[in-house]
């Protein structure tokens, strides 16, 4: 009789474990769900199918174009990490010039796909998008004073 208990909630564990590794994982696609600030922007906005297609084409187009820097970032970001394990800190140093002019560049990029996806909203669509920015950027900044 114990056994069968035994044998019971072994193949009870079992069938959970294979369960939970079966289904998608929560979360897997950032806060904003499977499209990310696009999609919430979509859904915000009440983007028209062709807004939404125009906003697609941007954002692909920009990767496209910048392809070769992302990959530079990755590498960058992939030696800062080793450095920090080693706690090579003149390593570190040597980075930092290189992350600051990543990071400007990647501000660049981003503001331009954001000025493009302006441009194809209507004037009250625009009002919003500034606002939902405006709103994000006072959201980072309070995460960063915390």
């Amino acid at each position: 009789m114990n056994m069968k208990k035994t044998l019971t909630a072994v193949a009870v564990l079992a069938l959970g474990a294979t369960l939970a590794f079966a289904a998608p994982p929560e979360g897997r696609h950032g806060r904003h769900g499977r499209h990310g600030f696009a999609g919430k922007l979509a859904e915000k906005l009440n983007l028209t199918d062709a807004q939404k297609q125009q906003i697609q084409e941007i954002k692909q187009a920009s990767r496209e174009q910048n392809q070769a820097f992302f990959e530079s970032a990755r590498q960058t970001r992939q030696e800062l990490r080793a450095a920090r394990e080693a706690n090579d800190t003149a390593k570190l140093d040597a980075l930092k010039a290189t992350l600051d002019s990543q990071r400007a560049q990647f501000k660049e990029i981003r503001d331009a796909e954001m000025q493009k996806i302006s441009a194809i909203l209507t004037p009250e669509q625009r009002t919003q998008f500034e606002a939902m920015k405006a709103e994000r950027r006072e959201h980072r900044e309070h995460k960063l004073r915390d």
